[in-house]
């Protein structure tokens, strides 16, 4: 084993023609050790290699080639050097993972709490694996580059969707990357084009309740290795594999995939938490801090990334790139995203240099960019996200929907401005293409048949005695808290949910579903289940009548609003009043073209014309307590009903919509009707792939 200068590029480790090469940063160090281990569950290194400074350092950089070491070699490093101001920093009793491992090994071992503090961590380290760095073969299997206009994200959890009763997934593939394969099919004949995972970088299961495990997995140990909980085959080396399989087969069926990141904090959390990687290297340039070195937290766990020092900067930029060019994902999904935006002090940047240099990288160009617009510490850029590229989760229209459809007063305005693009929230004009994400639930909260069946959130099982998760959720149990056998109340919980799917469906932006919602996927109230690796945070496939009644609902939903893309997500927004030759849109109440705005009202329509003043749509809005009657314009050619959600579930928004020539439209009270010009809709009906 020949210890050799080595080279600080490419960073981590990379085979060469003769053994492996080494490069971490570590600007501040004053030595480092380079420690190779027989395998990952070892307890002592098999050896120690001290790196010369004078030899194996470039700026900030330490490198060295190792001659004769394999694919598969297990390594981690000792860095040494003085404490920083605020009493953390370089600890050479601990062996660290190096940030950019692609494989990580040795959780036989691994013991949280033995990183803590001043505690030598040698006997229960993780250890880096070295692995190929491969490119995904995007000819084979080339993205799908669906536009935005046609585009419907699915956030899953990558373990959680193949499990649960009645799965159809076979046991020993259920919780892994590989386990979606075989659910692809149910995806693609539900009508989506993207799926959002969550978490699937490597992430710390252990930093949760006693008893319980960090399911979620925002709790990041890599930014770089996928979760080795993810993968069926135990072998480190495998795992990459079964990620590009996965990535593979979701090309192959047309299907996106987009990663949930969390560039934001580590789980090493707050300088009382354990040292297991960056804080070792390079404590005040991967973590925000003040004058004292004492950790600025926005993230709500203990510490916020530096994300615009040059170190954090090239490291969350390798990690996309080797996501989107190793693993062949097609985007991101940043959480927390608006923290990357903050500078020293926590100062917020107009041109914060992580995004500059993310939109300026070829390598990343063709890849779809998504943010929370917010942060723990009060920052909220939704529509003036500094960022041209990034579409931003529009958590107003997530709220406005909400509260319309629970009865609440003074928001047929804002329910206005949701179905015109948001223009209040991005400068006065609609959401660019791409700019404004919608949706009513994530999987921070509650899930849709719990958003209509609880007022309060129910997060005793977290064992935080229910502090946890938001308090404010804008829901409504519609008369009984929980399960109930009374039928009005199941009813009207049944046309609830299909209101708040239709309306975010018909509007304009770029949908997400929450995964089983479409099932009527519930979590028994808790809006919060982080920690609930069982049934509460699985997929729902034991599926009865009335699931599969919502499903083929929003299957033929799904396949309707890819028809009306046009008029609900046209290219250019649509102009208010009769437009010269273009389509154009208009406001009604119960009576046509007299919309009423006050704070009272609970109700809304809208229609689209085309250039020759021909009602081509008609859409009608009624969260009133009491049945309405609406006027319609009239239709050359007569009105096909498409989706009347006051009717029973299957004739509410049938396969086959019949011709219909009303002289108005009687809506029952919380109902939603869409009707659409005969001969607008292609033959062929809305049997949603069939689903």
């Amino acid at each position: 084993m020949v210890l050799g200068i080595g080279r600080p590029w490419p960073l981590g480790s990379s085979r060469t023609a003769t053994g492996v090469n080494f490069s971490v940063a570590a600007p501040l160090a004053t030595a480092l050790e380079l420690l190779i281990f027989a395998d990952g569950d070892a307890r002592e290194a098999s050896r120690v290699l001290r790196l010369d400074p004078n030899l194996h350092r470039s700026g900030d950089y330490w490198h060295a080639e190792v001659e004769g070491l394999e694919l598969g070699c297990c390594y981690g490093y000792r860095v040494f050097g003085p404490l920083a101001p605020g009493g953390h920093g370089f600890q050479p009793a601990k062996v660290l993972l190096d940030p950019c491992a692609r494989a990580i090994s040795g959780w036989g071992v691994y013991d949280r709490l033995g990183g803590l503090g001043d505690q030598p961590n040698t006997h229960c380290c993780l250890k880096a694996v070295v692995t190929e760095r491969d490119p995904f073969d995007l000819n084979r299997h080339p993205r799908p580059r669906h536009p935005w206009s046609q585009t419907v994200i699915y956030e899953l959890h990558p373990g959680g969707f193949s499990r649960g009763a009645a799965s159809p997934v076979t046991p020993d593939l259920q919780g892994s990357f590989l386990g979606l394969i075989p659910l692809l099919p149910y995806l693609r004949q539900l009508g989506v084009t993207t799926i959002e995972l969550l978490p699937s970088m490597a992430f710390d299961p252990h930093d949760a309740p006693a008893g319980r495990s960090n399911y979620w997995g925002y709790s990041p140990l890599s930014w770089f290795a996928p979760h080795s909980g993810y993968g069926a085959d135990p072998d480190p080396l495998a795992l990459r594999h079964e990620l590009r399989t996965l990535v593979a087969a979701c090309h192959d069926a047309d299907l996106e995939v987009l990663v949930d990141v969390v560039y934001n904090h580590t789980t090493e959390g707050s300088p009382q938490g354990p040292t297991l990687s960056w804080r070792g290297f390079a404590d005040q340039a991967y973590y925000l801090q003040d004058a004292r070195g004492s950790y600025l937290d926005v993230s709500g766990c203990g510490n916020t990334i530096a994300a615009n020092t040059p170190l954090s900067r090239r490291l969350i930029l390798e990690s996309m790139r080797c996501w989107a060019l190793e693993l062949g994902v097609d985007g991101f999904r940043f959480d927390l995203g608006v923290a990357l935006t903050r500078g020293e002090g926590l100062q917020p940047l107009d041109h914060p240099p992580l995004f500059e240099a993310l939109e300026a990288d070829p390598a990343l160009a063709d890849l779809k960019i998504v943010s929370e617009p917010w942060d723990c510490g009060g920052l909220y850029r939704l529509g003036d996200f500094p960022a041209r590229r990034v579409g931003t989760w529009n958590g107003r229209f997530r709220d406005d929907l909400r509260r319309f459809w629970k009865g609440d007063d003074d928001l047929t305005w804002s329910l206005a401005n949701r179905f015109s693009g948001s223009p209040d929230l991005f400068g006065g004009r609609p959401a660019a293409s791409g700019r404004s994400i919608t949706f009513v639930t994530a999987h921070d909260g509650f899930s849709l048949h719990d958003l209509v069946s609880y007022n309060d959130k129910h997060n005793l099982a977290n064992g935080e005695n229910n502090r946890d998760g938001d308090s404010h959720n804008n829901s409504w149990n519609h008369g009984v808290e929980g399960p109930t056998t009374d039928k009005a109340v199941l009813q009207l919980r049944e046309r609830q949910m299909r209101n708040l799917l239709a309306t975010l469906l018909l509007a304009p932006g770029v949908p997400m579903l929450l995964m089983g919602d479409e099932v009527r996927r519930s979590q028994g109230g808790n809006n919060n289940t982080w920690c609930q690796d069982n049934a509460l945070g699985w997929m729902h496939w034991d599926h009865d009548e009335g699931d599969r009644q919502l499903q083929r609902f929003v299957a033929r939903l799904l396949r309707l609003r890819s028809q009306l893309s046009p008029l609900i997500q046209p290219d250019r927004p649509l102009p208010e009043g009769p437009g010269k030759g273009v389509p154009w849109r208009a406001w009604h109440g119960v009576e046509l073209g007299k919309p009423d705005w006050a704070s009272w009202s609970h109700c809304l329509a809208c229609s689209i014309h085309g250039s020759e003043d021909r009602p081509l749509l008609w859409l009608g809005l009624n969260a009133y307590f009491k049945a309405l009657h609406f006027d319609i314009p009239a239709s050359p050619t007569g009105w096909r009903r498409v989706i009347d959600t006051g009717l029973p579930p299957e004739e509410d928004l049938p396969a086959h919509p019949p011709l219909w020539r009303p002289p108005s439209a009687p809506m029952e009270s919380r109902s939603l009707m869409l009707l659409v010009a005969d001969g607008l809709l292609p033959d062929g009906g809305l049997d949603g792939n069939g689903c």
